[in-house]
């Protein structure tokens, strides 16, 4: 069954290579799309991760 309420689950995908997270944010507080620097462990380095449909 899927969650009712203000928490979607959301991707991020690396800007630099396929990789991708799945988290979730309030759509209330934050209706703009999320960008944050996370570790692509395929580059075992930290990149942008921008939020995806």
């Amino acid at each position: 069954m899927a969650k009712k309420g203000v928490r979607n689950h959301i991707r991020l995908k690396s800007t630099e290579s396929g990789h991708m997270y799945v988290t979730e944010k309030n759509r209330r507080n934050n209706p703009e799309r999320l960008e944050i620097k996370k570790y692509d462990p395929f580059l075992r380095r930290h990149v942008i991760y921008k939020e995806v449909k």
